[in-house]
């Protein structure tokens, strides 16, 4: 069985809110709302933010959102979800930051920066491996690399949430057929290094039950922070 040690980040609070602190910090340019309530187009990404958590935002939320499809409400407290929202599922998870100073890195020219041309390729990509959801703008977060098997997108990675000096590393996967092979961590590590050169700090989410992709993480200098729940909500 797996043993998580959790560590102590004092100065990083942010993370405590991270979807609403990118929204008004790194991602601002991606998003909609106001000085309460924020979210992205539905095509970038389900996530919105508050900056406080309370009744009225969510009710803020539901009258202000232009569409019908799920949200996705990241928090690292319990939180109630008030009746307005259906909540469709919630996906228990942990949230971890990169604890190390530095890290080795040598180029790789396996790894191809991703362009729009390859959003489908991406997005068939992600819903084989379910690394998170993915859609058409996606991408506008920026800096994904991948690795190609001829002209078959076969493992990637990217970036999501910037809230403030940290940065998310997302949409880390490969496809089945391509495991084993150390595709995940040259792409993790090749995220690390552009993310200290810009002098951020690395951070990532995934399921708690994922122990693979945990044992990678934490062999590359990551540790968890704290536990998290993803909310997925539907207008009721």
């Amino acid at each position: 069985m797996l043993i998580i040690n959790l560590v102590d980040f004092k100065m990083e609070h942010v993370l405590d809110n991270p979807a609403w602190n990118a929204l008004i910090s790194g991602c601002e340019h991606l998003a909609f709302g106001n000085e309460r309530v924020k979210y992205f187009d539905r095509k970038v990404s389900p996530f919105v933010g508050f900056k406080e958590n309370t009744e009225d935002s969510f009710e803020e939320l539901r009258e202000m959102i232009p569409h019908d499809n799920p949200v996705l409400f990241v928090t690292t407290q319990e939180v109630e979800i008030p009746g307005m929202w259906k909540v469709l599922n919630v996906i228990n998870g942990f949230q971890m930051v990169f604890k190390d100073e530095v890290i080795s890195y040598d180029e790789n020219p396996k790894l191809i920066p991703l362009t729009t041309t390859d959003v489908s390729q991406m997005i068939e990509l992600t819903q084989l491996t379910k690394p998170g959801p993915f859609a058409e703008r996606t991408i506008e977060f920026g800096h994904y690399h991948g690795i190609f098997d001829g002209d078959k997108l076969v493992a990637m990675a990217g970036q999501r949430l910037y809230p403030f000096n940290y940065a998310e590393i997302s949409a880390v996967c490969t496809h089945p057929d391509h495991l084993g092979k150390g595709y995940a961590k040259q792409l993790l590590q090749h995220q690390m290094h552009r993310i200290q050169a810009a002098k951020e700090t690395p951070f990532l989410h995934v399921w708690d039950g994922n122990e693979r992709a945990i044992s990678v993480y934490e062999s590359i200098g990551f540790a968890v922070r704290t536990p998290v729940q993803f909310h997925v909500l539907a207008k009721q």
